[in-house]
This record gives structure tokens, sequence and C-alpha cells, in this order.
């Protein structure tokens, strides 16, 4: 019987012995056998590859350009974040470059914007002026969340871009679309852009593009800095500052106040960015909880624990009512006046 049982147990090891050796040194054999993986948009090997967008860079042979120094440039302005981003702004970089570098990697670029109710009344100026000055040369594909799918204005887009309407529910309140804004771009990545696009931007439609707003600003997470708080102490930003809500910023704590209405990136990393606050916000709703700024407040908590990889200048978000400051030698994308009162309620 002893030796029954030692025959057996010798057997049982040579079977499980080789499987065993297969999962840990045979990755790619363990994942189809073993582990019962969620697909997902971003697999590792499709991450390895939108990755190498961002990071291997390869200029044009004989590309002619000004000799780049690291003694002379911008010194009214900080260009580098304690953490080694590069903070954007106009004379801190060279455009026939970096056109030239991503011209080469065949990239696509998707936009959204929320055109909401009476908010459809920003979206031709949004367009036309996107036309003119977002990525121009580029693949665009913007897309505009509305209720009013029919009232799309008749905009010409260049070869190679083009525009989605994606329905979503009306609102009177526009702190509700504010809220809701993460859980929709979440959603558009899962089930579209993951197919095709690299880089996603996130834009408020009551603004307007003045001039160049192109791959300069591509990056892996990236923030815009608010034009109202660019220049204010931290003790000053309108964080949200009850500890109980998950978009909770200490006294004391933060780096930048960043902007709602323009950030984006990596496909993946503006993925992560919105599943979070989209999360974070809900758990905050069941509490019974309200950021103060909404998505804006969720954004700028990710973004202190989830350092930006580029930091734009307010130059890429303005505010028209705003006089300009020395330091801000262009106006590239600015949020338009408007009358709160006749758009609000937004029905």
């Amino acid at each position: 019987m002893q030796l029954v049982n030692k025959i057996l147990l010798v057997s049982l090891l040579l079977v499980v012995l080789p499987l065993v050796l297969y999962y840990y040194f045979f990755p790619t054999f363990r994942d189809l056998f073993f582990e019962q993986k969620e697909i997902t948009p971003f697999s590792r090997y499709a991450e390895r590859n939108i990755l190498s967008q961002e990071f291997h860079l390869v200029a044009p042979d004989h590309l002619k350009y000004n000799q780049p120094s690291i003694v002379s440039g911008r010194t009214d302005v900080v260009t580098v974040t304690p953490w080694l981003a590069p903070v954007v702004w106009e004379g801190t970089f060279d455009p026939v470059l970096f056109d030239s570098i991503y011209k080469q990697k065949n990239i696509t670029i998707a936009a959204t914007v929320f055109a909401v109710g009476k908010y459809i009344m920003f979206l031709k100026e949004f367009l036309e002026t996107a036309e003119k000055h977002f990525f121009v040369g580029f693949r665009v594909h913007v897309f505009v969340f509305t209720d009013r799918p029919n009232e799309l204005p008749q905009v010409k887009m260049a070869a190679g871009r083009q525009l989605t309407a994606y329905p979503v529910p009306s609102s009177k309140r526009w702190q509700e679309i504010s809220a809701r804004r993460m859980e929709f771009i979440q959603e558009l990545i899962e089930k579209e852009l993951h197919k095709y696009a690299d880089y996603i931007f996130c834009l408020d439609v009551d603004s307007r593009f003045h001039s160049r707003w192109g791959t300069e600003s591509l990056g892996g997470l990236v923030a815009v800095v608010h034009p109202g708080y660019y220049r204010a102490d931290r003790s000053e930003f309108p964080y949200e500052r009850r500890p109980e809500s998950r978009a909770y910023v200490a006294p004391g704590e933060g780096d930048f106040y960043y902007c709602g209405g323009a950030f984006g990136g990596l496909l993946q990393e503006v993925h992560q960015l919105a599943k979070t606050c989209h999360s974070n916000f809900k758990a905050d709703a069941t509490d019974g909880i309200e950021a103060a700024w909404q998505e804006e407040s969720h954004l700028n908590r990710y973004m202190w624990i989830n350092k930006p990889s580029k930091v734009l200048s307010p130059e890429y978000l303005w505010q028209d009512f705003k006089n300009i400051n020395p330091e801000v030698k262009i106006i590239r994308f600015s949020g338009v006046i408007k009358n709160y009162a006749a758009i609000r309620p937004n029905v």
C-alpha cells in the first residue's frame, strides 16, 4: 500500500511540477490557461505600444531648427515643476521640431466637449476656431456630448478630422452636467476610443481657440494651471476642504490649482483619471456630499497625488474677462464672456 502511495505521489509531482514551472516562467502560458483575466481596453501589450508613442521621440534626419540652450530662455516664469515635469509657455518649445517628431507617429487625437442645453450656442465658435488652431494637420476626432444632436452646427472640417455627436441626458443644473462628465468620458474611452485614439483632451465648449494648441501639449497626464490662481498662494486655492469628501485636500497641501475645463493626455492615463474621479464622486454622493467644484475638485485631488507629466501654462485656458499679465505672451484658448443669467437654468 505504501508503495502504491509513493508511486501516486511521484506521478502527481511529474504532472504538477512542469505546470508550476510554466506558470512562473512563461507568463503567456499562465495568462491563457490559469488566469481568468478581465478583458480591458488596455492590455499589457497595448499599453507598451501607447507608452512608446510618448517616450520614444525620433526627429527626422537633417531637420533644421534653432540650437537649444540650457543657459538662456524664459526667466520670467517657472518652466519645470518640483517633480521635473515641463511647464509649457510660449518660448519654451520649437513647434516645427515637435510636429516633425509626432507626424511620424501617425497619431490620432480625440477631443470631448459638452454642449448640453443652452450651451450648444457656444459649439459653432469652438469648432470653427479649433479647425484653425487645434492640432492642425493631425487626425482629430471631436466628440460632442449633447442632448440636442440635431442642432449640431455645420462646420467644414479638414481631411482627417471628424465630428461625432454622443447623446446624453439634459439637465437644468449645470452642476449635474459637470458632475457626470467623468462618467461619460470613461464610458467613451472604454466603448470607442481605445480602438484607435492615442491621446485625448477634454475641453469646455464655452471657449474658443486663438492660436496654436498642438503637439507641444502632448504628454502622459496633462493638466492646465487655472488662470485665476496661478499667482496665488495655495491657501487661496478653492480645493474641497471637508475631510469627509474624497476630493479633500488639506491646508498646506496641493501643488497648483488646475482647470476642470481643459485636461488630457495618453488615453489610458485619462481613462484612469476619469474612472477614479467618477468612482469618488459617486461615493461622495452616497454619503450626501457634493465637492465644492464638482469634478474639478476631484480632478485636483487626483492630480495632487498622481502628478501630471506635463503642465500647460494659463495660455491654454485663459479667461476673456481678465486683463493679460506681462508673462502671458500669447492666448491659445480661452473661456468666453457670457451672461450666466441667460444660460442658467440650462434648458
